[in-house]
């Protein structure tokens, strides 16, 4: 999966402000007393452009090339010799730039466990470098998996759904066939504009939001053609003039499907209320239906189940939505209300 345009973006511009930072720290050990010299700032910028080459080194290949693949022993022993090596010539650089520009003679019997002491620093400081380097680089593979995973689940979650879906459309056609042939010649051609939504539409994460309530609208209307007169469905459906939100596909026909399932008694009185809205940043799918819960003898629809939706809910939008699904205090009415963020 690639990142993002703004993710790219925003992952350079990290880049860029830290290493500024970094380049910026000769300028704390030069001699100020007698001016800031480009020559001294070049030399001790070496310093910094060596911890940038172990970064990348890290970051760029030895991670991805070694470590990820398994090579775990050449990953740290290429890192260790590329470490003190540097590490014992940087600071063979560095005390040569400061003889030369601070003017100070050399001592007679160098300290060389003072000397140690430098270069253990600097081997620690490029050590640091590349754990960095390789956290970084483990936690973007990581993300990237995770993201992967997401939406491969979200993927088999959507394909669950239409097989079934399918299945219980050619149901009511085929129901429709035994009593009315003009009705279910209707049926047809509301299921073939249908279709296109679920063979095409769905297998994008994303859809735009006039398609999916067109999509729900032609399922209404294909429901409507073998429920009698005395059963009361309305659909109002609203879209922001300002924007074109996009939403999950078929991540509402679930509901609708439930709604039609246990809302519809040939005995007592019943309706479907479905309200779709997109506006002020929020997209809302408001679901009210006369409540006739079917035994547990009864096995009809498509068996999804709200806890399929629930799952795509927290996989697709994250801390983004609101569900409040319940029966009323007398047992007549269930409502099913989402509300999703889109900004």
């Amino acid at each position: 999966m690639k990142p993002s345009g703004m993710s790219r973006k925003v992952e350079i511009l990290l880049h860029i402000a830290v290493w500024l930072v970094l380049f910026l720290t000769p300028l704390s050990f030069m001699n100020h007393g007698n001016g800031v010299s480009l020559l001294q700032y070049l030399m001790l910028s070496v310093s910094p452009l060596v911890v940038m080459a172990v970064f990348y080194a890290n970051y760029l290949w030895l991670t991805p090339h070694l470590l990820v693949r398994g090579e775990r022993k050449y990953f740290f022993l290429i890192n260790a010799v590329m470490c003190i090596g540097l590490g014992v010539a940087l600071h063979c650089w560095m005390s040569f730039v400061f003889n030369q520009f601070e003017k100070m003679p050399p001592p007679p019997h160098p300290n060389m466990l003072h000397q140690l002491g430098f270069i253990l620093r600097n081997v620690f400081n490029l050590l640091v470098a590349a754990g960095i380097a390789t956290t970084v680089q483990l936690a973007m593979r990581w993300q990237k998996s995770e993201e992967a995973r997401t939406e491969a689940e979200l993927r088999n979650l959507r394909n669950q759904i239409s097989p079934h879906f399918l299945l219980n459309t050619l149901n009511n056609i085929y129901a429709l066939t035994a009593f009315d042939q003009q009705k279910a010649q209707e049926a047809i051609q509301q299921l073939s504009k249908m279709l296109r939504h679920m063979l095409y539409d769905n297998q994008e994460a994303q859809v735009a939001w006039a398609d999916e309530v067109q999509f729900i609208e032609n399922y209404v209307n294909l429901m409507k053609l073998r429920l009698p007169q005395s059963v009361e469905v309305t659909l109002n459906s609203q879209l922001n003039t300002f924007g074109s939100p996009v939403v999950a596909p078929l991540l509402f026909i679930s509901l609708v499907e439930n709604a039609f399932k246990h809302g519809i008694s040939p005995l007592g009185p019943s309706f479907i209320k479905i309200n779709l809205q997109a506006d002020n940043g929020q997209i809302v799918c408001d679901i009210e239906n006369s409540n006739y819960p079917k035994t547990s003898a009864d096995r009809s629809g498509h068996g999804i189940g709200l806890s399929q939706v629930q799952r795509r809910l927290d996989l697709a939008y994250p801390g983004k939505y609101t569900w409040q699904k319940g029966v009323s205090p007398d047992g007549t009415t269930y409502r099913s209300r989402i509300s999703i963020t889109y900004h």
